[in-house]
């Protein structure tokens, strides 16, 4: 007997010694968690951030409210709920904490006393709020929220008999925007701002027309103006582009125009002294890419400067610092996203690095901070070995601190491929092109893997240094894998991100071919072990490639645009396009969108190809993916096509698709593998 328990022992240890190097693997996406919207106390003494996880049987994922201490102990749960609660802002004083939480009947605002710990319900609205902001006295809170509007009503249609079973009555719309990818039809409405008592009471609208009021809220000093932007244009829905600064008075909703240039004019954060406004925007040059720029106003919309001139980096998330000398921004550089802080003479200083991990699906920027009065950030830092956590940087302070560890229980104990940065010359005009290969486990350089590309979206967005499960599980299915940034991505400059105008795809295509053959001279790809993959711009690209050459084994092509002509007219964005990415409307300029679409390609493609699409999609329809599967499949080209029930572009916002888009891919070039293979 003694014996047979030792066996037992042996045994659960060689199990546990087993699980401690696994794999990164599909249920391990379900494990995951990582921190987001994090918000330091004016005082710097608490953190109270967002921290998300993935329900494993309802399919989603969630978010509750924790608190931590800046050194990273106490870190405690916000609330008893289990609702998913969001948008947590303190109090000028940093005695109260307001947030957002679902409810049975939709998101309302809650209060948080912190001496107390007691929670109150503050609203009974009729839709989610959004943008919580609060007074400077702590006092009102305001918000953006929907109000409703009928639909039109064309014809008069007789009542049915009592009891009747008629068919539902017709969906009628007139405007410009009226659905959207992930939400579907979108009601009529506008978003107006409201103010509410801080302390409870009836939500009161201060802004008024048949426009959309949201984004970011910022209080005037004194309490009596809220600063936002617009479009009140009368031809607003056609100039979807541009934006203004505006100024409400809280009293009695006058409303007044700050900026008139055309182009987006947005975020705007008044000044501590309450003299100044700091705002992102740009004077709309109408090309594909454009860098938002850092600008200062006095809140009266007199002079006007812009402060970033001089960085060739698109700024976002802007914060005054407490003395009023300067602003707290984020920006990308190189595929990595940093907290920079700039003066108001546009000296720029880079503060913080890695910033991100809260896009957990593929290596995308992502993230945000917060300051504290005395200059201590907190944000959501990541590497490609983990998602968001929380780091803290104190003034002066070189090195910052990373005081979670989420998914430590987990990662400790799976191997995760290593992930290396490679720069390479470009064919087209010698341009130095980024990007990153991430090696299978226990990567063992004397044997072959097989090489998979893999495009990312947009394409006016980067890949960079992040966590992906997506790229791990990849790796831990044997693969190389190679992600680039070609021209056109951002983070790069203004130059490099607009080289695409009229020219996508274009040469990005010989971006990510001199990558290819930048990793076969490195030894690490082989000519006879290539694969293809992409979604969205990354599937356009991917189906670009394939019908410019034979060189890849097998490609999946994930939610594609094949043809621009008849994309443009369906998809939920069919107003972006014209000017913007291709001059002219489709049938003002058919050649030209003809000549960029991947289809006009497809009777040179011999690669088994797998084509994938969510059936919900509106961004990139079904009906674009079913135009590379039919071609496909006339012309007797091996292919299958891959439709996701019930998900929309972004395909892998449900864990368990995220797995369903992986095992696919993995599995359709696994099938197509050389029989030399030596993993």
């Amino acid at each position: 007997m003694k014996h047979f328990f030792l066996f037992l022992l042996c045994l659960g240890t060689l199990q546990i010694t087993s699980a401690q190097e696994q794999d990164f693997s599909y249920l391990d996406v379900f494990d995951l968690q990582y921190a987001s919207d994090p918000q330091i106390s004016p005082n710097g003494e608490w953190i109270v951030y967002r921290r998300m996880g993935f329900d494993i049987m309802k399919d989603r994922s969630k978010g509750n409210l924790w608190m931590v201490k800046l050194d990273g102990s106490e870190h405690q749960k916000l609330t008893s709920n289990e609702t998913n609660e969001s948008s947590p802002r303190w109090s000028p004083s940093g005695d109260r904490i307001v947030f957002s939480a679902s409810t049975s009947e939709g998101s309302e605002v809650y209060m948080y006393w912190v001496a107390s710990g007691k929670v109150a319900k503050l609203t009974q609205l009729p839709f989610s709020p959004s943008s919580l902001t609060w007074s400077p006295n702590g006092r009102e809170i305001a918000f953006s929220m929907n109000v409703p509007k009928k639909a039109p009503v064309i014809a008069k249609i007789p009542a049915k008999p009592k009891g009747a079973k008629w068919a539902d009555a017709p969906r009628i719309t007139d405007r410009v925007y009226h659905e959207a990818d992930g939400r579907g039809y979108i009601k009529p409405g506008f978003n107006h701002v409201f103010v509410i008592p801080a302390s409870g009471g009836a939500a009161r609208q201060i802004t008024s027309g048949d426009w959309h009021h949201r984004g970011p809220l910022s209080w005037g000093s004194n309490g009596s103006k809220i600063y936002f932007s617009a479009n009140r244009t009368e031809d607003w829905e056609y100039t979807f582009r541009n934006s203004e600064i505006y100024a409400v008075t809280v009293k009695d909703g006058t409303i007044e125009a700050l900026t008139d240039r055309n182009g987006p004019d947005y975020n705007p954060v008044v000044s501590p002294d309450g003299k100044s406004i700091a705002y992102l925007g740009f004077e709309d040059k109408v090309q594909a890419y454009q860098v938002r720029k850092i600008h200062v106003m006095n809140t009266d919309g007199s002079n006007k400067q812009v402060l970033s001139d001089a960085l060739d980096r698109g700024a976002s998330n802007i914060k005054w610092n407490s003395k009023g000398d300067g602003i707290y921004f984020q920006y990308d550089d190189k595929g990595n996203s940093k907290i920079g802080f700039i003066s108001l003479s546009g000296k720029v200083s880079k503060l913080a690095d890695n910033v991100g991990g809260t896009t957990l699906g593929r290596p995308y920027a992502s993230g945000s901070y917060s300051a504290s009065t005395n200059g201590t950030l907190v944000y959501t830092q990541s590497r490609p070995d983990y998602p968001a956590e929380l780091a803290v940087l104190k003034p002066k302070a070189k090195t910052p601190l990373k005081i979670t560890a989420l998914n430590k229980a987990l990662l400790d104990y799976r191997n995760l491929g290593k992930v290396e940065e490679v720069w390479y010359k470009s064919s087209v005009d010698d341009r130095d092109v980024q990007g990153w290969v991430v090696y299978p486990p226990n990567y063992d350089t004397t044997k072959k893997y097989p090489f998979m590309v893999e495009n990312h979206g947009g394409p006016i967005l980067n890949y960079g240094d992040r966590f992906s499960a997506e790229m791990q599980l990849y790796a831990a299915a044997g693969y190389i894998v190679f992600y680039p940034n070609p021209r056109g991505s951002t983070s790069y400059g203004e130059e490099f991100g607009n080289l695409l105008y009229n020219n996508y795809p274009g040469e990005d295509y010989d971006d990510v071919m001199d990558g290819v053959d930048h990793c076969i001279g490195m030894g690490i790809a082989h000519e006879d072990q290539l694969f293809v993959t992409g979604g969205s711009a990354g599937g356009i690209m991917s189906a670009w490639m394939i019908g410019k050459n034979k060189r890849f084994e097998a490609a999946v092509v994930a939610k594609p645009v094949m043809n621009w002509i008849s994309k443009t007219l369906v998809a939920d964005n069919y107003f972006y396009y014209a000017e913007h990415r291709y001059p002219g409307q489709p049938w003002e300029n058919f050649e030209g969108y003809w000549k960029f679409s991947p289809i006009s390609l497809v009777g040179n493609i011999e690669t088994p190809t797998m084509v994938m699409v969510g059936m919900n999609d509106l961004r990139t329809p079904p009906s674009e993916a079913k135009q590379l599967y039919h071609a496909l499949k006339l012309r007797k080209i091996e292919t299958v096509l891959v439709e996701i029930p019930g998900a929309s572009h972004g395909i892998a916002s449900k864990p368990s698709n995220l797995i369903t888009k992986i095992a696919h891919t993995v599995a359709w070039f696994d099938k197509y593998r050389t029989a030399n293979k030596n993993e």
